[in-house]
């Protein structure tokens, strides 16, 4: 039988194709492979011996000389290859019988005699190949196909145009059932494999039916990886010592199961962001001498349902193989959130099946087998209680900011890494930095690095951190920007509005410095420095702060006849403050000592507000009084003081930056002996035109000068 052009190309195309697709699979199921090789191979790679190999004094096969599991594997590979041979056999089959036509066409092609040779009959068709048309032209071949109800019909049809001049060849009745059952017994054997391949790796394989997807993917720490100590942690001496408990159970845990104590289970690290939780952590791989795995919340969680749940198994398998041991799992509330709330969707939530499968785990072993969870959080209240309780997690740490011993100790263990000038005063730097975090001081040791390498210094100077300070808080300054005259006059009264304020109130705290110099979004600044480490706030501090922050507006309405948006921070500041004085804190006469807040509202659809409108109204009104209060005392303050106002505004006029001392002096009434940018700008001047001028090709443009009433600022 003769092929068309069509069907010879369509023939090694997709034979190509088809055993290209096939033929992988084919050679991992002959022999005996999983995901990426045989265990053999893969005992190889790992520079181990093959689990069932032949040692020197074991038997053939496994254990005690029993055949390998992999016969059975074998077996089905070959009645794979069998299925899909007959497969491929039935479609190329079809594909090589012609062109379908109907009985009335083949009929015409036989009454003209276009027929060559006698038409082949079959259970399924009639096939005729027909005769060549030209020389280049190859011939066809047509098939009518048939049911198998029809065929008693049609064959007598045949017979009658014929004269019983065709030839009739009955297909095997297997054969039949062969192609109409091949495809699901084909499925049925692929969902005995996965099947197969998922008890495997429930019995040990890890991963199971998801493969090497579904495998941990935790990183294993030790004290080389890292480098870090508990001599690179400070600041948080507490937590150091509950966690150096830890260790010292895992090196020697008979020391305290003699008087009949247990293991901790869990150990809870809870602190804002920054405070270092994981550089704790990184301590702990550095001074245990046990396997140390660590991994990240957001590393369970795919969009495929189960992986998750998988990997939590996989890795505690693990941590159990190579007990005693620690695991550390970061930013656990990724996984860990309170189950039934916000908008998750029940148990058949991702993410809450991993939970579930983390809650399984860690009841599944008991303190003989040397495991230690610790994971690390800055959202401890929407963790899950069942996480959270004793038993699971037996220990919460609590992690603070540090004080300023605290920030001494750890501007000391950055500072070893950098060269320090002789000026330079940590404690100076420690005592101004107050609610800094870790990684904020880490951060000023860095920038105040990096700002000295750029000016060509030999080492690092106490201005470069009082700049790195001011840079990590507040934002870069923007010393180049051009201002019109009218602006930097507005800048400079609503700085001195805050300024004059936060010299004359006493409970206020004291004034650091005041620039109208740009820094981060903010066209200027004044600064001040708590003089000790606030764990409270006191109603005379929040009263004192409040009329701070009304200072600016009412200097500016006041020396402009007009209003800015530059006071958007300071309105938005003291309305969080008077909402918390009433809703939080209790501070409100009319209100009483209530908490008006609801529970956290990031785990529900809307706020939660236990309380009627009336009692809403009843909180506005309080709200609005507090803060017009404030904004009242302040414009009468300034009112009474404003020849201060004026002198403050024109200081900064002239020398953009006052530090607090230099405001004190001049409400004092003293002058100031220091440079004025305008002085500033001669020197640079002077020394530009001393300086030979470079050797660039002159420009015919002319020079970009400011716009008119337009102050440049000193780079």
């Amino acid at each position: 039988m003769t092929l068309s052009d069509s069907n010879i190309s369509l023939s090694g195309t997709r034979t190509r194709s088809v055993f290209r697709a096939v033929s992988g699979p084919i050679r991992a199921l002959f022999a005996g492979k999983s995901d990426g090789g045989s265990d053999d191979d893969q005992s190889k790679k790992a520079g181990n011996k093959p689990a069932g190999g032949n040692g020197p004094d074991k038997k053939p096969g496994g254990p005690e000389g029993q055949p390998q599991p992999g016969g059975g594997r074998s077996m089905f590979g070959f009645i794979l290859l069998i299925l899909l041979g007959v497969m491929l056999i039935t479609l190329f089959s079809q594909v090589g019988q012609g062109q379908q036509v109907d009985w009335k066409t083949f009929k015409a092609h036989y009454e003209n005699g276009e027929i060559d040779g006698m038409p082949i009959l079959t259970n399924t068709g009639i096939t005729a190949r027909l005769l060549q048309q030209g020389v280049d032209e190859k011939a066809k071949t047509i098939r009518v196909p048939i049911n198998a109800a029809d065929n008693k019909v049609v064959s007598d049809q045949l017979f009658e145009l014929t004269g019983g001049a065709y030839t009739s060849k009955p297909e095997s009745p297997l054969m039949q059932l062969l192609i109409v059952f091949a495809p699901f017994l084909l499925l049925i054997l692929l969902v005995w494999f996965l099947i197969g391949r998922s008890l495997r790796g429930a019995g040990g394989a890890g991963g199971g039916m998801l493969g090497n997807f579904g495998k941990s993917k935790h990183k294993t720490l030790s004290k080389e990886m890292t480098g870090v100590t508990f001599a690179d942690v400070a600041g948080i001496e507490e937590a150091e010592e509950e966690v150096s408990e830890i260790i010292e159970f895992l090196r020697n845990p008979k020391r305290f199961t003699r008087l009949g104590g247990r293991i901790p289970r869990g150990v809870l690290l809870i602190g804002q962001p920054g405070c270092g939780k994981t550089l704790l952590a990184k301590a702990i791989a550095g001074e245990a001498d046990v396997p140390f795995f660590s991994i990240s919340g957001s590393d369970f969680v795919e969009m495929f349902v189960g992986v998750g749940a998988s990997r939590v198994r996989d890795l505690f398998k693990q941590a159990k193989e190579a007990s005693p041991c620690i695991i550390f799992l970061d930013e656990i509330d990724a996984v860990g959130r309170r189950r039934g709330g916000g908008f998750s969707q029940g148990g058949h939530d991702e993410r809450e099946q991993t939970l579930n499968a983390i809650l399984v785990e860690m009841d599944g072993f008991n303190s003989g087998d040397g495991v230690i969870v610790v994971a690390a959080t800055n959202r401890a209240d929407v963790l899950d209680p069942a996480l959270t309780r004793p038993g699971r997690f037996d220990r919460q740490i609590t992690v603070p900011l540090p004080d300023v011993n605290g920030r001494l100790q750890i501007l000391k263990v950055h500072a070893k890494k950098v060269k320090l000038g002789p000026d330079v005063n940590l404690e100076r730097v420690a005592r101004g930095t107050p609610m800094f975090s870790g990684a904020d001081l880490a951060a000023i040791i860095n920038e105040a690095a990096i700002g000295a390498t750029l000016q060509n210094k030999e080492f690092i100077e106490h201005e470069d951190l009082e700049e790195a300070r001011d840079k990590v808080k507040f934002g870069r300054a923007k010393k180049s920007r051009v201002r019109e005259e009218d602006e930097n006059k507005l800048v400079a009264y609503h700085e001195a509005g805050h300024a004059v304020l936060q010299a004359l109130l006493k409970d206020s705290d004291p004034l650091h410095k005041v620039t109208i110099i740009p820094r981060g979004a903010a066209g200027g600044a004044t600064f001040s420095l708590p003089e000790k480490d606030r764990m409270g706030y006191g109603l005379k501090w929040l009263r004192a702060t409040m009329r701070v922050l009304c200072g600016g507006r009412i200097a500016e309405q006041k020396a402009m006849e007009d209003v800015s948006s530059g006071a958007s921070q300071d309105i938005s500041q003291i309305t969080q403050l008077a909402r918390l004085m009433v809703l939080d804190w209790g501070m409100s006469e009319k209100l009483g000592f209530i908490k008006y807040t609801g529970e956290d509202s990031q785990q529900m659809y809307a706020a939660d507000r236990d309380y009627s409108d009336d009692t809403a109204k009843i909180i506005d009104q309080e709200v609005r009084r507090i803060v017009d209060e404030a904004y009242g005392d302040a414009e009468q303050m300034l009112t009474e003081k404003w020849g201060l106002v004026v002198d403050v505004a024109e200081a900064l006029l002239k020398y953009e930056t006052l530090a607090g001392d230099e405001v004190h002096q001049i409400l004092r009434g003293e002058p100031l002996n220091k440079p004025t940018v305008a002085d500033l700008l001669k020197a640079g001047a002077k020394k530009d035109a001393s300086s030979p001028p470079p050797a660039t090709p002159a420009s015919d443009e002319d020079p970009e000068f400011p716009p008119d009433g337009a102050i440049p600022s000193p780079a």
